[in-house]
């Protein structure tokens, strides 16, 4: 818990003034920006979702380094129509041309209408004066109206239209490109249906800005850079390069494609993001201009669990509660429990996430819990029940998947079944899931060796680790499986497996099966096994125990080099027994059930286990072991 001598509530914390001050636990990935922003660098920021890649982006645009903003008009080319002038102005020029040349408009058409009322009226006098003329005074009428219409001046005539507006801005521009199509992006001219006769809409009036000439001495952010079409990545390249870019139309049924402006000022720094997949659909030359002219980062999803970093935290929340406007201020009592979760969900015991979109989602839920309750600040108990409103899509199926399950009888946490586990498994991030695996070892139909034969819609992970467990199990067993067919099912797994996560509950299950020894099933388990029989580490270790818990079950077996990482909440303390475990052996002790079976099978394991560490001694070479070149 932090010392909150000072601190009555989140109230109390300072929001820093500046975006890029307000990014959490990105230090390395902030000085970066720095450079790139003095230097107008483009960067390319890799991480999860969540990290805070956008609010970088965002914060970079108040740091690039005052220019004189300009404002992009569009004028009509009494030469080419399909090709309308360009011209650059001071931020703030643009408006007031516009604004000029429609006062002067006004003034004009005013006067005009006054000067063909009067002609109108003097004509149609003189047909009621002379009645026999009548009808000619109206066709004369009629004539001079039309005539008053077609009636433009020159400078009227060419009225410009302002194509970018940057007036009144106090930083460089900031545009999300993210998910733009190309005419978004890149500029369009909009299509005209009435092209003839006269009533068409002038080219230039049709020509539409694109986000890179809007960012133009600012910043373009996309995320998920490598979703965008091969064709858009090439144009966005040429425009970074040439830092001009002419607006065509994008359709080329339409009549916009016959027109192209004069090149349109998109002098912009590029901040692109995703995931590490996104490499792949990034253009290659897109992605060495950044390299080569700017800077690649990658953002971390954790932070260590510090003093320090604790105080940044809390200063997140404060900032949440400032940006969202509607929610109370948080209690101390509050923010410990905001802390709590932010290390459950880093996986960590010594590290806390820095996924702070999603811990976000849980402060605004509990500040609702609060407002609705009418209490003045959020408590503890406030983030607690807001736990329950703010689950993720993943944990409301995991949840229904388990109640499902108890219902239908899927796995039966009472007594002993020969060849039946209950593995676990996490469905998303962190949404914990029962995993049951049956195991049935029947008399190889070859005589050249058996099969194995898993089903459960499996990944290709998951088929290596079950490869991995037939050789390992022979090998600690001293079992010569290739006299077995060994079918394992994955129970359920409507939406596949992948991972080597269950590669200790396979070889459970299997070994079950080979020697008709019952398996507890009060108890369920998980661990990556290596092929000398060592429980590895795994990820969601936490949403794991919790979900057995819900389960029903009563002991879990995890890696002891996971313990460090649990971080289960108070209402399952007394519901579940964890067990570490390091080896097979290990596993085998605490989950076979029949005391003569299950002895004399981890004698003869541990016996040849020791042989083979006789024969394979792990040490580590010295100077006499190293060959002499001579």
């Amino acid at each position: 818990m932090l010392d909150y001598e000072n601190i009555g509530s989140t109230k109390d914390i300072d929001v820093p003034p500046l975006l890029i001050d307000q990014v959490i636990g990105h230090e390395e990935s902030v000085e970066t920006i720095k450079k790139a922003a003095k230097q107008r660098r483009n960067v390319l920021l890799i991480g999860d979702p969540g990290v805070g890649k956008s609010m970088i982006a965002k914060g970079m645009a108040e740091l690039l380094p005052p220019e004189i903003l300009q404002d992009v008009l569009v004028y009509p080319n009494a030469e080419d129509s399909n090709n309308p002038l360009i011209r650059t102005v001071p931020a703030g020029e643009g408006k007031r041309i516009v604004m000029a040349n429609k006062n002067t408009t006004k003034g004009y058409e005013e006067k005009k209408l006054i000067v063909t009322m009067i002609l109108i009226a003097g004509v149609l006098a003189l047909g009621f004066i002379y009645r026999a003329q009548l009808l000619f005074a109206i066709l004369a009428a009629l004539f001079i109206f039309f005539i008053s219409m077609q009636i433009k001046p020159k400078n009227i005539t060419m009225a410009p239209k302002l194509l970018v507006n940057n007036a009144e801005k106090r930083f460089a521009p900031f545009e999300d490109a993210t998910g733009a199509h190309a005419g978004a992006l890149l500029g369009d001219v909009r299509h005209d249906p009435y092209q003839s006769g006269g009533l068409g809409t002038p080219a230039h009036e049709r020509v539409e800005p694109g986000m890179i000439h809007k960012a133009n001495r600012g910043v373009l952010y996309i995320d998920e850079i490598g979703t965008m079409s091969m064709k858009t990545q090439q144009e966005l390249l040429s425009a970074m390069q040439e830092k001009h870019y002419s607006i065509t139309g994008q359709s080329e049924n339409s009549s916009g494609a016959m027109v192209r402006s004069q090149s349109v000022p998109c002098d912009f720094v590029l901040v692109a993001s995703g995931n590490i997949q996104v490499l792949e659909g990034m253009h290659i030359a897109m992605r060495s201009r950044i390299r080569g002219y700017g800077y690649e980062v990658f953002m971390k999803d954790n932070m260590p669990d510090s003093e320090e970093n604790r105080k940044k935290l809390i200063q997140f929340v404060a900032q949440e509660v400032k940006n969202d406007g509607r929610i109370p201020h948080f209690s101390p009592e509050a923010l410990d429990e905001i802390i709590r979760e932010a290390k459950r969900r880093a996986g960590k015991k010594d590290s806390l996430t820095l996924r702070l979109r999603e811990l976000g989602g849980l402060v605004r839920a509990a500040g609702d819990v609060a407002k609705e309750e009418g209490a003045d600040l959020v408590h503890a108990d406030h983030v607690l029940n807001a736990k329950k409103f703010s689950r993720t899509l993943e944990q409301q199926i995991a949840d229904r998947s388990i109640t499902q399950r108890k219902e239908y009888a899927v796995f039966n946490p009472e007594g002993g079944k020969i060849g039946m586990v209950n593995g676990l498994s996490v469905i998303g991030d962190r949404s914990g899931l029962m995993l049951p695996i049956a195991a049935e070892a029947a008399p190889a139909q070859s005589k050249r060796e058996g099969k194995i034969i898993a089903t459960g819609k499996l990944g290709e992970i998951a088929k290596e680790s079950v490869q991995n467990v037939s050789a390992l199990i022979k090998k600690h067993t001293g079992t010569d499986i290739s006299q077995y067919d060994i079918h394992i099912q994955f129970l359920q797994t409507y939406d596949g497996v992948e991972g080597d996560s269950a590669s200790v509950s396979i070889a459970a299950a299997v070994i079950s099966a080979i020697e008709e020894i019952p398996i507890d099933q009060t108890v369920a388990l998980t661990g990556s096994l290596s092929v000398r029989g060592d429980v590895l580490p795994i990820g969601g270790a936490t949403s794991k125990i919790e979900a057995a818990a819900e389960a029903g079950i009563k002991k879990v077996i995890i890696p002891r080099s996971n313990m460090k990482d649990v971080m289960i909440e108070k209402k399952y303390e007394n519901l579940i027994e964890i067990i570490p475990v390091d080896t097979l052996s290990d596993v085998l002790e605490n989950i076979l059930i029949g005391c003569s079976e299950k002895s004399s099978l981890i004698k003869k394991m541990k016996k040849i286990s020791s042989a083979v560490a006789d024969k394979v001694p792990n040490r580590s070479l010295n100077a006499c072991d190293v060959p002499s070149k001579s």
